[in-house]
């Protein structure tokens, strides 16, 4: 479609048309010799003296060709141009980090698959959690996996297919036998602040018991809670284990009840999945939306059309003067 970015220049479209009709003639006086015979000069010459100026005349096509000129400058002057289909782009308005026990208490093989099998504890975690970062659209999403240290897997980013690779490349005791819950909150809200997302928003996948941290996992969730960051926390196992196969359920709820979020138990695959669904149901999709929409410009066209023209005319009127001095 074919628009004008400045369309008000058309309003200068009848300028020379106004100086034509109410300003002034140019008017210029030039020296003369007076010739006492001059009267019986010209009766030699066959010619009548008369009194007056002298107004020069423009040809037809002068005159056509400096009327088309104007209207082709005052056109590139209102920048035409020939708009494209729109385009919407969608940022992200939401990040999201999932920090994932990989400890060696996440190799005991209290859940279950579809079909009632034992499966072990990261195994049922992998089966789920892959398809839930691929659904991410719209979010960027970062990775942590933590053991006796934490580490930070993926930083934030919006290729979901390959934080979902390596969160499916992650073994159990790659980041230690122990359990740091505490410093992979820690190492969340230090990811956060490179963000700056208003909505953020923590997924903690453990059995819960921490063994290895640094900063207690409440004394973290104070913190995380100050700056705004919300976590939701899903207990994987068995609730009746022992020993270090406990799932600490008292320490996951109070996370989660202290950064306003929601705390849920997993012991096995399905399970998982409904906590997912139940997750993205209390926060949907968040998106800051652009629309662009691409234009084509034309105005050097119209510009380029007037210096043509110009140049045409200007040799036009060089061959019209050499053809009257060869006549002369």
């Amino acid at each position: 479609m074919l628009s004008f970015a400045a369309p008000f220049a058309f309003l200068i479209l009848p300028l020379p048309l106004l100086v034509w009709w109410y300003a002034p003639a140019h008017r210029e006086t030039a020296q003369a010799l007076r010739v006492p015979f001059f009267q019986s000069i010209a009766a030699a010459a066959g010619q009548t003296p008369s009194q007056g100026s002298l107004v020069r005349k423009r040809g037809r096509a002068q005159m056509t060709v400096a009327v088309l000129c104007w209207i082709l400058a005052v056109v590139g002057v209102a920048r035409p141009q020939v708009l494209g289909e729109p385009i919407v782009i969608e940022k992200a308005a939401r990040d999201l980090v999932l920090a994932v026990d990989i400890s060696g208490s996440m190799d005991a093989r209290d859940m279950s698959d579809a079909d009632g099998n034992p499966l072990q504890r990261l195994a049922a975690v992998k089966e789920v959690i892959n398809d839930f970062i691929v659904e991410r659209d719209g979010d960027r999403v970062a990775l942590i996996v933590f053991g006796s240290n934490a580490y930070l897997q993926t930083p934030f980013t919006e290729d979901l297919e390959s934080a979902a690779e390596l969160m499916e490349q992650t073994q159990v005791g790659m980041a230690g036998p122990h359990t740091a819950m505490g410093d992979a909150i820690g190492l969340t809200l230090r990811t956060f602040e490179a963000s700056e997302i208003e909505q953020k928003l923590l997924i903690l996948l453990s059995d819960g018991a921490d063994t290895n941290s640094q900063m207690s996992p409440l004394n973290a969730t104070e913190i995380a809670a100050n700056a705004g960051v919300k976590i939701f926390t899903i207990g994987v196992g068995d609730p009746d284990g022992s020993g270090d196969d406990r799932v600490d359920l008292d320490t996951l709820e109070a996370i989660a009840k202290r950064a306003d979020g929601a705390f849920y138990v997993a012991d096995d695959a399905q399970g998982l999945a409904d906590i997912y669904a139940e997750i993205d149901r209390l926060n949907p999709r968040v998106v800051d939306t652009t629309t662009f929409q691409p234009r084509q410009e034309f105005g050097h066209l119209a510009f380029t059309a007037v210096a043509l023209l110009g140049i045409a005319m200007m040799f036009g009127l060089m061959l019209s003067s050499v053809r009257e001095a060869r006549r002369g």
